[in-house]
């Protein structure tokens, strides 16, 4: 889960700049739908204009292998830098004010914390990483279309190439972020802190929370009927006839019929660990099977799958499977329409409750027992701060007013297929400066995010002194938060 800035605006000018920015940066490498540019000529023109120039070192294209920093054994391109602005771009974090310097910085420090990773023996499981990197590239793929179009907007010559450098980007990223969490073992932060870590900050500089909605749905998907269901289980039934006993090739049986976008070019193959973040249908047949054996069908959210063990590896296997997702008919989803617009024409009327509507009619599993509340999957609270929530939600919800029903609004599924749903807003909370009292889990967790950014810095000063640090002649002039020309 990756760390971002719950203030709308800065509580002091310097010291929680650095705090944000530190944590924002390091847990970036974590996103499960990074995507990074592999090289200066990749980048749009416009940037030179956005990053903002440092007065001492002005902004130019790099050539993709001139090299900014090392650090111990890890080495920093200059265009590294350039990918790190486009990283934060896709990851919706505001750049401005952001100079080279100061990415240049953050980039050493990550580069400090993996190298004392290894040092301090941190092993990172390769499966684990290799899962990481899977489902990045398999939401590429499924974003842009291909695997062509994956392998030109990194300007690889394969997949694989592509696949190799994000690889590398994300276990450097996890070890960081594991010494990051070894240093911070322990800390902890006491009511009497947080009430001088708030009280210290003066009144004009205290941080404004952003306006907060809580946010309720009622999704209803078209039926699945059991002649679609049958269909596809007796299809997989007959692909595991055809590989267990006719010798069939489950990888050509994935390539050819699996509707997985990810994997089936692969022959369906995945490498994982009971970590992994899969469906736990999935994991639980890839952990009960012996090496070679194929399961018989069954279902996860996705769809029906069938699941071959290629190979035990200690914690790890390496599997490969066949997704079939059965196909609604024009019909359910007629009946889905008109079941939601009936639904959604008592809650107006009066005679049902929006929570009671949830409660007995969605299909949304994961609310309708709590009267279909959204929960904020960064924070796992119910608030979702205006200015940061998704744009498809935000859109939908903006102009509601409170108890206000929306339209039906027309969705897609994991699998791509319609569903529909109508939003409330349960509760609004307004822009407001900070009040002790009223916001004091936040301040907790600022003055908590500030204590680890003071171990932080303490761990940074002490390790630049024992590790090989060597910047190039082009930053040696940056104003960096550390020490790490040495001076």
């Amino acid at each position: 889960m990756q760390l971002k800035q719950r203030i709308l605006k800065p509580i002091t000018k310097n010291n929680l700049f650095i705090l944000f920015l530190s944590f924002t940066f390091s847990f970036l490498g974590n996103a499960q739908e990074v995507l990074v540019i592999d090289e200066t000529s990749n980048l749009n023109p416009e940037i030179a204009t956005n990053i903002k120039t440092d007065t001492i070192l002005k902004l130019k294209r790099y050539k993709v292998d001139g090299i900014a920093g090392v650090v111990g054994e890890y080495i920093v391109l200059e265009s590294d830098i350039d990918k790190t602005y486009l990283e934060l771009k896709q990851q919706s974090f505001s750049t401005e004010g952001i100079t080279r310097c100061e990415l240049f910085g953050k980039l050493l420090e990550d580069k400090l914390l993996a190298h004392h990773a290894v040092q301090d023996s941190i092993v990172v499981a390769d499966s684990e990483i290799q899962g990481r990197t899977d489902q990045q590239v398999d939401y590429m793929i499924s974003q842009l279309g291909s695997e062509e179009k994956v392998t030109n907007f990194y300007r690889k010559n394969s997949l694989e190439e592509v696949r190799k450098e994000l690889f590398e980007i994300n276990k450097t990223a996890r070890l960081a972020s594991m010494m990051q969490e070894k240093i911070f073992e322990g800390i902890e932060i006491t009511p009497e802190e947080t009430r001088q870590f708030f009280y210290a900050i003066p009144e004009e500089d205290r941080p404004i929370f952003g306006a907060e909605l809580e946010v309720a749905q009622i999704v209803i998907e078209p039926e699945i009927t059991e002649a679609a269901r049958k269909q596809v289980i007796n299809k997989l039934k007959e692909f595991r006839r055809d590989i267990v006993e006719n010798g069939v090739s489950f990888t050509s049986r994935a390539v050819m019929n699996s509707q997985d976008p990810g994997s089936a070019s692969r022959g369906g193959l995945y490498t994982i660990n009971k970590k992994s973040s899969f469906a736990k249908e999935f994991k639980d047949n890839a952990f009960s099977l012996q090496e070679g054996e194929v399961s018989e069908p069954f279902e996860t959210e996705f769809g029906f799958h069938i699941l071959k063990v290629e190979k035990v590896m200690g914690q790890d296997r390496e599997v490969r499977h066949i997704l079939l997702i059965p196909e609604v008919t024009e019909e359910t989803i007629e009946a889905a329409r008109k079941k939601i617009d009936n639904i959604r024409n008592k809650i107006v009327a009066g005679e049902i409750t929006f929570a009671e509507a949830a409660r007995l009619d969605s299909d949304e599993k994961e609310t309708k027992n709590n009267g279909g509340q959204l929960i904020n999957p960064e924070t796992f609270d119910t608030r979702f701060e205006l200015t940061k929530m998704d744009p498809v939600l935000s859109a939908q919800v903006y102009n509601l007013a409170d108890g206000e029903v929306s339209r039906v609004i027309v969705d897609d599924d994991r699998t791509g297929r319609k569903r529909f749903k109508i939003l409330t807003v349960t509760n609004r909370h307004e822009e407001h400066v900070a009040d002790y009292v009223k916001d004091y889990e936040k301040i907790k967790d600022l003055a908590l995010m500030q204590k680890r950014i003071s171990a932080i810095e303490k761990w940074q000063k002490a390790k630049i002194k024992e590790t090989y640090i060597s910047i190039s002649k082009e930053f040696s002039d940056c104003e960096f938060t550390n020490n790490w020309t040495q001076k």
